[in-house]
Parts: C-alpha cells; structure tokens; sequence
C-alpha cells in the first residue's frame, strides 16, 4: 500500500546519455585544479584526528543526510570505521535525533567533491563507499552535475571498487555503470525489497510506491 506522494524523477532522456563515454574519458585524462574549500579541510583534518592511528578498514557514507545510515553501517561493520559526509549543516544538526550509541562512527559536515580529493591522499584502508541519495539531475542538459559524469568519479574510482549506489532513477544507476566500467569496474543493479531501506529518502519513496534499486561495483575478473 503506497503511503506517501512522494513525486518520481521525470525525463525526457530515455536511455544512457550520448556524450557519456567521452565525458568519462575527458575527466579520465583531466588534472582537477579546482581549489579545496577551507572548510571541507578542516573537516577533514577533524576526520583524521578522529580516526587518529587506525589502521582497520574504513567506510564512507557520502552524502549521508541525517546520518541515519552511517548509524545503521555502524552497527552493521562494528570492527570498521564509518565516517558519514553531508555538506548541509541543517541535516548533520538532526543527526542527534538519529545518534546510536556506536562509538565506531562519525558524521561531518563537507563538501563530499572536495573530501573525496583530500581522502585520497589519506593511507585509510576504505573497503566499502556508499553513495545511497545521489541528486539525478535528470535533465539531459545537466548530465556534466552527475558525480559520473564529471570530475569527481576519478576520485571515486581512485577511493574504493566496492561501491554501493541507490536510487529511485534507474537510469542514474546505468549510467554509473557504464561510467565505471571505464575503470575496469562491474556492476550489479537489483531492486530493493522488503524492509531493507537504509535512508529516509528511500524509505519515503518506497512508502510512495515507487521502486528504488541498488547499483554495486566490484573489480573485473582477469582473463
């Protein structure tokens, strides 16, 4: 029974969009000179003197909202580290209301394009990366504000191979598919069933009737 209104993504971009390939591979080959923001580097600065000398595996939760899903990972991965990322101060204020008493975790406000830059140069052991409210901008105009199809996935791909990416456009999770694939990535994409939602987003789609599916990434077999 749908509970929610929730509205779906609208497009008019039917299949993987035409310049995906060659942005890929423009970003591929492109040195990112952006400048870092001052205050993702001070987040990230606090991220390091939160983890001080660990040396066992660490998760991301990039764009973790309220961060009610970097608690859940927490206590999922009690022998990791789960670091959460939002850039909105508003929602990391309320993770308060979502606060386990794990004491393997941690969320922070940064912007995750910059963390991800600086993260790579960190020695953390990042096993797992979840990227579960990615925005779609569902446009075809906007493809260059998908994560894949910009600078940003050089970092992504350079951070871990074991990705984990929802969303309620499946579309989006093609597309990253395809982009990955660049980086000799493959990709599986199942529906999410049951009660195994890890957002409030998606527990609010999915109460809408909408469907919302998993994208996950490993390493291509060697011939």
């Amino acid at each position: 029974m749908s509970t929610g209104n929730s509205r779906e993504v609208l497009s008019n971009q039917q299949g993987i969009h035409e310049k995906l390939d060659e942005l890929v591979e423009r970003y591929r080959r492109t040195e990112n000179q952006r400048p870092v923001s001052d205050h993702t580097r001070a987040s990230f600065d606090n991220v390091c003197a939160w983890l001080d000398d660990w040396q066992g595996d660490v998760i991301l939760d990039s764009c973790c909202g309220v961060g009610e899903s970097t608690a859940n990972l927490a206590e999922r991965f009690p022998d990791a580290r789960v670091i959460g990322i939002d850039k909105s101060a508003l929602r990391v204020d309320k993770h308060v209301h979502y606060q386990s008493e794990n004491q393997n975790y941690a969320v922070f406000r940064a912007d995750v394009n910059d963390f991800w830059r600086l993260a790579r140069t960190a020695d953390w052991n990042i096993v797992q990366h979840f990227l579960l409210y990615p925005n779609p901008y569902p446009k075809p105009s906007q493809v260059q504000k998908r994560w894949y199809a910009s600078a940003a996935m050089v970092d992504i791909m350079a951070l871990c191979s074991n990705i984990e990416v929802r969303s309620n456009w499946f579309l989006y999770l093609m597309e990253f598919a395809r982009a990955a694939s660049h980086y000799d990535l493959s990709g599986d994409i199942s529906e999410i069933t049951g009660d195994n939602h890890m957002t409030p987003f998606e527990r609010k789609y999915r109460g809408s009737g909408q469907p919302c599916w998993r994208l996950n990434t490993r390493h291509d077999e060697a011939d």
